[in-house]
């Protein structure tokens, strides 16, 4: 025989038994799937993705708590990261983050429903990711890259090192970089205007890298400019020490090229890009839909000096530009 006050006790804790399930439903483990551009021994690749992780810590998501990270790495090109791509879907994730546009470009064709939330991708409305910035649509939205008339920047910081240029090489990998003839239009206008012919050049394979730049440099260029693009920062040591070795001042698109020994950067910090990632990631797992989100772009740029490199390749730094700089690398 049951008594009346176990009957109750009874009750109430059948009454629970719902409100027990659903907090413990609701409190499931969180999936984010995460493509990256590049290779995973890539030290500035891992700090961006460290930047990401690190980030959704401090907005309460912990992996292996609260969600699970599911990371790929295969290569900045998009043919390698196809299958990848489908790994990550086949997984259903929650959210997907795209690493760079090579990444961007997979995911997009490997899904059309999971939100992708990409980091560090130029031109995403030409690129065709989103119909907007201020309203995405579809199924994608993020942190894009580089506003395209910095490129004349580039140009003439180049030209301020090495005033006596009259052409400079730029490259570029355009499988990994397809949006880089937008650059181009500002590259040639800043050019014109400081007497310097540019020779921009492709380089389609890795193996052609340091073989193009050497080619550059016995064609009388007088500095070379690197083209933002996974490729490049996947093979950023090999160039690096490429343009040591022929004693060619180059342009780059990031500070963690000065860090690592270039000689001159102007661009914004990529890690900022994945931190901003996080906070979209958050906001999608917490119940925002991926098209409520506007793309974003970097507000903040930064010129990188490496006097160290000035040093060695027998270059003064001007006055000016060292004046200009946020960061100078003794």
């Amino acid at each position: 025989m049951i008594r009346r006050r176990e009957f109750i006790t009874l009750l109430g804790g059948a009454a629970a038994w719902p409100l027990t399930a659903h907090a413990q439903q609701s409190e499931r483990m969180r999936r984010v799937g995460v493509l990256m551009s590049y290779v995973e021994s890539d030290s500035e690749a891992q700090q961006q993705a460290r930047a990401f992780s690190q980030s959704l810590e401090a907005l309460g998501w912990t992996d292996g708590s609260k969600i699970a990270l599911d990371y790929r790495w295969r290569g900045p090109s998009p043919a390698q990261l196809q299958a990848p791509a489908v790994e990550l879907v086949q997984l259903n994730p929650d959210v997907l983050l795209a690493g760079a546009t090579p990444a961007a470009i997979a995911l997009k064709d490997a899904t059309r429903s999971i939100p992708i939330v990409f980091a560090n991708v130029a031109d995403p409305v030409g690129q065709g990711f989103v119909a907007s910035l201020g309203q995405p649509s579809g199924n994608m939205s993020g942190f894009g890259a580089f506003e395209f008339s910095i490129a004349g920047k580039w140009v003439q910081g180049l030209k301020e090192f090495v005033p006596a240029a009259t052409e400079i090489g730029v490259i570029v990998n355009p499988e990994t970089a397809p949006f880089y003839g937008k650059f181009l239009p500002f590259i040639d206008t800043a050019a014109r205007l400081a007497g310097i012919k540019p020779n921009i050049t492709e380089v389609h394979d890795p193996a052609q890298i340091s073989g193009t730049i050497d080619k550059l440099a016995r064609e009388s260029s007088a500095g070379l400019i690197v083209l933002p693009g996974a490729q490049f920062t996947t093979a950023k040591e090999l160039i690096i020490a490429t343009a040591a070795r022929l004693r060619l001042p180059a342009m780059y698109p990031y500070t963690y090229w000065v860090k690592s020994g270039g000689l001159i950067s102007y661009g914004f910090d990529a890690q900022d890009m994945y931190r901003g990632a996080a906070s979209y990631v958050d906001r999608i797992l917490r119940g925002a839909r991926v098209q409520e989100l506007p793309v974003q772009n970097p507000v903040k740029f930064e010129l990188a000096i490496n006097l160290k490199t000035a040093k060695a390749l027998g270059l003064d730094v001007p006055p000016t530009l060292l004046a200009r700089a946020d960061e100078v690398i003794e």
